[in-house]
């Protein structure tokens, strides 16, 4: 997987890395994202992207045991830039996100 996270993020969402119309939509996504991480324990604090140099080493501090971490991001993010139309699949992404986040929380605890 790519280092960058921007890098890593967009072609989750389904976007050409190099691509770069939505890049501030999708950075504005993955800020949001990070800032719920940090608030339960995850990551570097006050840390945020501005662009594709910014890497998953740099958020988690090096930190190889939160792997879900990108997985969180990447769904918070298609919440922000791209959700579902369907109302199951909106309930189904909400509640791997609870999950994610109690995970994380749990793992950020140890």
């Amino acid at each position: 997987m790519e280092e960058s996270i921007l890098k890593t993020i967009k072609p989750l969402l389904g976007v050409d890395v190099d691509y770069d119309a939505f890049d501030l939509e999708i950075i504005t996504g993955i800020n949001s994202a990070i800032m719920a991480l940090n608030q339960i324990g995850v990551g570097t604090e006050g840390f945020r992207i501005t662009g594709p140099d910014e890497t998953w080493n740099d958020l988690l501090e090096g930190r190889d045991d939160f792997e879900q971490a990108k997985t969180y991001i990447q769904l918070r993010t298609k919440m922000i830039f791209d959700p579902p139309t369907s109302s199951a699949a909106i309930e189904a992404i909400k509640e791997a996100i609870k999950e994610y986040e109690w995970r994380l929380y749990e793992q950020a605890q140890e």
